[in-house]
């Protein structure tokens, strides 16, 4: 049998560059790599483990379908579904949750990061987020995940979960291992953290035209321009550099950098021309997307929940036969 893959991404809006750059970019390698089953899926459930708005939800569910689509991902190569039709997760989960403590839960420093976020919202769902995560790759028996460095973590908890219930129960359960992409890091615009939908400012969306990508670079903090070294220490230029490398390649970089400490950096004209950069890779896929329609998205959909149910389902069953839960 094939290596199997799962991946996902929130429902929480349209698809950003960091999203594509970050990881739909190694959902395609995956892919079309023979040697790897991919599944991927929306995660609208996990959406729901901070304060989210409803109508907010069930658009971007179908609209992060359309992007993964538009973006390269191929329904006739990867299972593409959404999280919610396939309810062996949200079973699986609870089960799963019997071998792992509270305590490891509350240590995890992305629990402990969304609680300081979210303080009066923080939810037993948001404490759950890591063993409904560990539900989703184990129903598959995925043996490869491409996840962030955020998410190593959380990786960790399915691979423990994996251990523990092979041990008590006497299941199969691959320890599921990263899978890393390059670029699997995308820097936010605003200098500090990652490009983040929940932050803003901080990306250019799948969809941004190139006005829209101009007047958000043109916000991109900078300084005079000129000096006698390069300030590696400034992290809004630093990200801002790592664009330019990533879109207009090393040289450039290396041209404008050399300008800094010579005859200056006109910031107008590099933020200009990385708009057009960025632009020429999105174009494409906007083309892409603006060609399908709702009838092929809901198929696509539909087909996918079959298919999922059809495998989440099994390995569901097996772990309630194992658990003492068949007649």
């Amino acid at each position: 049998m094939n290596k199997r893959v799962l991946s996902g991404i929130r429902a929480t809006g349209r698809l950003h560059l960091g999203n594509y750059l970050g990881a739909i970019k190694g959902m395609i390698e995956l892919q079309n790599n023979p040697e790897f089953e991919t599944f991927y899926m929306v995660a609208d459930v996990h959406t729901i483990t901070t304060p989210y708005n409803i109508k907010n939800l069930q658009e971007s569910r179908i609209e992060v379908i359309k992007d993964y689509i538009a973006a390269g991902l191929d329904p006739e190569k990867s299972t593409l579904f959404i999280q919610s039709m396939v309810p062996a997760h949200l079973e699986l989960s609870f089960y799963l949750s019997s071998v792992i403590s509270v305590a490891r839960m509350q240590h995890l420093p992305t629990f402990k990061e969304k609680v300081k976020q979210y303080s009066d919202e923080a939810s037993m769902a948001l404490l759950n987020y890591p063993v409904l995560m560990a539900a989703d790759i184990l129903a598959y028996k995925s043996t490869h995940v491409p996840v962030g460095k955020d998410q190593e973590p959380h990786l960790e908890i399915a691979r423990q979960i994996a251990r523990n219930m092979n041990e008590a129960y006497g299941l199969s359960f691959p320890e599921p291992a990263v899978f890393s992409t390059e670029g699997n890091y995308i820097p936010s615009l605003l200098g500090e953290g990652k490009m983040s939908k929940s932050v803003e400012g901080s990306y250019i969306n799948l969809a941004d035209d190139l006005d829209e990508i101009k007047a958000k670079l043109a916000k991109v903090p900078t300084d005079s321009g000129k000096g006698d070294v390069f300030p590696i220490d400034n992290a809004a230029l630093k990200n801002l550099f790592i664009f330019v490398t990533m879109f207009m390649g090393e040289q450039k970089a290396l041209e404008y950098k050399n300008l800094y400490t010579t005859t200056g950096i006109r910031y107008g004209d590099l933020k200009k021309e990385l708009a057009e950069a960025i632009f020429a890779v999105l174009e494409p896929i906007q083309d892409r997307r603006s060609k399908l329609t709702d009838e092929y998205i809901r198929d696509i959909i539909n087909a996918g929940a079959i298919k999922a149910n059809i495998v989440a389902t099994q390995t569901l069953n097996e772990v309630k036969d194992h658990m003492g839960f068949s007649l």
